[in-house]
């Protein structure tokens, strides 16, 4: 089986990191794999929402130790090789598609990175979020961006100062993720209702806002404004307004096209 799962079925692309015998943690190329996916699952126009999650009771384990040991010796050719193009945090920041992390299980090192770089999170109750400074090494995966932001300051220094392990009610409560459920399996059929909801809103308003949220990051409140403006006017002559119009005065569920 591949070490990593794409499925696409009613809009939904499911992505899945497929190791449980090392509680799919991963290898130097699976990074590469990951990126190519989601890049993939992005680019088809069928696809409207994505789900990442982990195969059996885990999220992923972050990089398999077992086979980075081995690569010690490759450590400046790997680092003057890298691209960040291709690093699945930094595309999952460009994706245009909402993305869905089911945490089904402990994420540990890379994998914190990757969950909460998704735009909502769903969390098994019995998961866990576990800091790469306890193994003496640091995520390159973003979340020392991501989680003072979503957490606080002193939240993410617990975290990675102490070698905490966030628990799922932990999470919750710091509001890195929107929602717990009650095991593996909760967690990604939640997921999965969640994704079918997305599919149901227009696709194309739902992109937009995306882009408008990841721009509001850094632009100044003005210029903003200026930004919305200009992606919402296109947005009167599209096919899915016109249908939410009819549907407005009809009563009806509209039926978006992404047209």
């Amino acid at each position: 089986m591949p070490e990593i799962l794409l499925e696409t079925a009613a809009h939904v692309a499911t992505i899945t990191i497929n190791r449980p015998e090392r509680k799919n943690a991963f290898t130097v190329e699976m990074f590469d794999v990951l990126g190519d996916l989601l890049r993939d699952a992005a680019a088809d126009r069928e696809v409207r929402c994505i789900v990442l999650t982990g195969s059996g009771d885990a999220f992923s384990a972050g990089l398999d130790f077992a086979e980075a040991a081995n690569e010690v010796d490759r450590l400046d050719e790997l680092a003057f090789s890298f691209d960040a193009q291709r690093s699945p945090a930094v595309i999952l920041q460009q994706l245009e598609v909402p993305v869905i992390a089911a945490v089904n299980g402990a994420a540990a090192g890379y994998a914190v990175g990757l969950a909460i770089n998704a735009d909502i999170r769903v969390m098994a109750r019995t998961a866990r979020f576990v800091p790469a400074t306890k193994r003496n090494l640091l995520p390159e995966s973003g979340d020392t961006w991501l989680l003072p932001r979503l957490a606080g300051w002193e939240q993410a220094a617990r975290f990675y100062f102490l070698g905490e392990d966030m628990t799922g009610e932990q999470a919750l409560a710091a509001g890195v993720v929107s929602e717990l459920a009650a095991d593996s399996d909760s967690a990604k059929a939640r997921a999965a209702e969640l994704a079918a909801q997305i599919v149901a809103m227009p696709p194309q308003a739902v992109r937009a806002a995306k882009r408008l949220m990841r721009a509001g990051r850094t632009d100044e409140y003005a210029e903003h404004v200026q930004r919305a403006l200009l992606q919402l006017l296109p947005m009167f002559r599209t096919k899915d307004f016109a249908e939410a119009v009819a549907a407005f005065f009809e009563k009806r569920e509209p039926r978006f096209t992404g047209e």
